[in-house]
């Protein structure tokens, strides 16, 4: 093998490997995000942005407006912090 075909299996290695964590910092985004503001549906959420990922993207920005919002008739429970 030449020089250029071992730089060509390098930069697709790490075209591969990018790709991947990047599927993966958006899969964990909007659980992430529902988890940090105590949203009451974080695990829906945390679920809905992986099976979005892989079953087509198509609401993977629903889930992350979910995670950004909550519930106007939201009744906290014992322990969590209301908004101010």
């Amino acid at each position: 093998m030449s020089f250029l075909d071992v730089f060509a299996w390098i930069v697709l290695a790490i075209l591969v490997c990018s790709g991947a964590g990047i599927v993966a910092l958006m899969g964990m985004w909007p659980g992430k995000v529902a988890h940090e503001r105590n949203h009451p549906q974080a695990e829906a959420i945390a679920v809905g942005g992986w099976l979005t990922l892989f079953l087509g993207f198509v609401f993977w920005p629903l889930m992350v407006v979910w995670a950004y919002t909550k519930p106007q008739n939201h009744v906290p429970a014992d322990g969590e912090e209301t908004a101010p």
